[in-house]
């Protein structure tokens, strides 16, 4: 796991800096704190700078200015946390005659298997490194490479003989990759703070940005937070050659090779081949082992993450199966109940008999607020980033590679919420100003909860958004302020300037990728494009990052995650449970209490904090000059959430703590 920097520019623009492309590789060294390396095609050659070039010493006159064009280039800076080939795996790295260079972030598991075929072809390895095995695919594929590596990564590849840049993003988005083109240059880096190392890097905040991380608490890709940068999608890869930039899809997960199922009833999905459910079982529990066995691929420490789940009881289950010696395991705990799984966890980790850790984090872990800003670059509302981001920092004293079972909601229809998404679909079947009279009528005699995980706060949820269509209802469920919120929340210049845009747009595309499918099995597919990449994924990838750890998850494997979207969703979602081939596939792992217990989550006890030890930091922080001068936001809108979550009338943690992150983020990234 590393971090990765760089860019390319024309043959009338201006290089990238040495100084810059040294600023963008050094900002991340948390991401890889063991190793660190500079490619640039343009500059000469220089051991202090760990700098490796494509121009001669002799050729002083040939670069005299950083600022002077000399044709087309590119450059590359890595920053390396050793994993894999320890000695050898120093980056940036090359094929045989220094023509191809690569800088690589993930790791790609099936690269032994690769390899003997790319040496038959002739191509000849000077490491043990998964790296050099990319180089070589793309001398043999092009951009086809990407399409035969199983792993998760982000990468550049600077092609000095085509005069070509190619970057690339793994299929469910477990790395990421920013990048801004200007003034035909184009730079990339892992996270948005490297490319604002860049010299003049502007910082203007996109209003439509702000308006899909109030609704999603995320800026889903391809947006940025800041105008005129991106983020490479998913599942794409990019490439600038003569100065056009392209930009392609290589995978899509195959839900629409599943079982079409009537709208509306979600218990019709059958198989439409010949497998029967033992079937479905049998090559489950053979593709999730194996991605287990391949994620095992060290030569480092590794452990696991145990939450006392079903999908990290099953991946430890796995683990511990493959593996000689007890599997080292982790659990983070809170002192407020309703947020403390460690009981589960002892359990699982006692019935499998792995060497267990644990910590709790106390109201006092938000002293970790400025470090979790500074980390996350981008405005991010998910609080689960505080016990996770603990949770790295524990693990991280003990191992460097930890698997989590990150994935298996989305694929297996674990989420609460679509129990509930199936039941609404019952009642589309009334017609339209029926359903909304119905629900306006029922949910409004409804006394509010301000309890954070009430039962009357869901029901009252569900029943506000029925006289929605399917898919912004689901939207209006999983927002954090829906479009009426976010009309009192606004200013009236923000409103001027969003426009008829909408942030919806993001979540009814990714309905689209399966039309023919039931609603629910949309629905989990749209959660796969959406939600796990920008909020599951992100937080993640940055919490572990920051401790220099890296995370690996075999859901995910992308055989693992084409198998859950071929499946039927009886064999997921029956009756009142979800992932339920998980937890007849793996019951050898599961303790019974872990089979039947209810769905927990990694949440947070926001709202005891924001009106106990931490009222004060939410007070001082939103409601202070700076933060209400800045025109974002309505004043009184703001007071107004403050007050009613402080008083107990209304429960609006979730809200506050995004509002609470922008204004941090903005005093950390913008405020100079």
């Amino acid at each position: 796991m590393c971090g990765i920097a760089g860019g390319c520019w024309g043959k009338d623009a201006s290089p990238l800096a040495v100084d810059d492309l040294r600023r963008m590789t050094q900002i991340l060294a948390h991401r890889g704190p063991d190793d660190f390396g500079l490619y640039h095609s343009q500059a000469e050659t220089d051991p202090g700078l760990h700098l490796i070039g494509g121009r001669r010493p002799s050729d002083a006159s040939a670069l005299p200015s950083e600022q002077r064009t000399s044709g087309p280039g590119g450059a590359l800076g890595h920053r390396r946390l050793s994993i894999i080939d320890l000695a050898g795996g120093h980056q940036p790295l090359s094929n045989e005659d220094g023509t191809v260079w690569i800088a690589f972030n993930g790791e790609i598991y099936n690269y032994r298997e690769l390899r003997p075929e790319l040496e038959a072809q002739g191509h000849v390895f000077r490491t043990d490194s998964d790296t050099e095995t990319i180089v070589h695919l793309y001398e043999q594929y092009g951009p086809a490479c990407v399409e035969r590596l199983r792993g998760m990564f982000a990468f550049a590849l600077w092609d000095d003989r085509a005069k070509r840049l190619f970057l690339a993003r793994d299929r469910l988005g477990k790395k990421p990759l920013f990048y801004r083109a200007a003034r035909g240059q184009l730079t990339f880096a892992s996270e948005l703070k490297g490319l604002l190392q860049v010299t003049g890097a502007p910082r203007e905040i996109d209003p439509h940005a702000l308006d899909a991380f109030l609704t999603y608490q995320y800026v889903p890709h391809p947006q940025c937070i800041f105008k005129r940068y991106q983020k490479l999608p998913p599942a794409h890869w990019l490439m600038v050659e003569d100065g056009t930039i392209t930009v392609r899809r290589y995978w899509s997960p195959p839900y629409q090779e599943g079982t079409a199922a009537s709208e509306g009833d979600a218990g019709a999905a059958h198989d439409s081949a010949s497998w029967k459910p033992d079937d479905w079982r049998r090559e489950l529990r053979a593709t999730l082992t194996e991605a287990v066995r391949l994620r095992m691929r060290s030569d480092v420490p590794l452990g696991a993450f145990l939450s006392g789940g079903i999908d990290s009881t099953i991946i430890t289950g796995l683990m511990q199966s493959l593996s000689d010696r007890p599997v080292k395991t982790f659990s983070i705990g809170f002192p407020v109940k309703q947020f403390d799984e460690r009981s589960y966890a002892r359990e699982a980790a006692a019935h499998l008999k792995t060497e267990h850790h644990e910590l709790v984090v106390e109201p006092k872990g938000l002293d970790v607020l400025p470090k979790l800003v500074w980390h996350y670059d981008e405005p991010f509302g998910d609080s689960s980033a505080i016990p996770t981001m603990a949770l790295a920092e524990l693990t991280r004293k003990h191992v460097t590679v930890a698997l989590s079972g990150d994935g298996g909601d989305e694929l297996f229809a674990g989420y609460d919420r679509y129990q509930a998404v199936r039941l609404a679909a019952r009642f589309d079947r009334l017609p339209r100003p029926l359903r909304a009279v119905a629900s306006a009528r029922i949910w409004q005699r409804i006394p509010s909860s301000v309890r954070q995980k009430s039962f009357r706060r869901k029901i009252k949820r569900f029943l506000a958004a029925l006289g929605e269509p399917p898919e912004r209802r689901y939207l209006t469920w999983v927002s954090t302020f829906d479009a009426t919120r976010r009309r009192d929340l606004l200013s009236d210049s923000v409103q001027a300037a969003l426009g008829n845009s909408d942030p919806a747009e993001f979540l009814l595309a990714a309905y689209r990728s399966a039309p023919t499918r039931d609603f629910v099995t949309r629905t989990t597919c749209a959660d796969v494009l959406t939600y796990l990449p920008c909020d599951i994924l992100t937080k993640v990838d940055i919490a572990t990052m920051a401790s220099a750890l890296e995370a690996r998850c075999p859901f995910l494997d992308h055989r693992v995650a084409e198998l859950a979207a071929r499946m039927p969703l009886d064999l997921k979602l029956k009756g009142r449970r979800g992932k339920r081939i998980l937890l007849d596939t793996f019951s050898d792992f599961l303790p019974a209490s872990i089979q039947t217990r209810k769905k927990m989550g990694f949440g947070v006890p926001l709202d005891h904090w924001f009106r106990g030890e931490l009222q004060p930091l939410l007070r001082d922080t939103l409601l202070s000059r700076k933060a209400l001068d800045r025109d974002w936001f309505k004043p009184e809108a703001v007071q107004r959430l403050v007050d009613e979550h402080t008083s107990s009338t209304w429960d609006h943690s979730y809200r506050l703590w995004s509002l609470l992150v922008f204004e941090l983020w903005q005093r950390t990234w913008c405020d100079s």
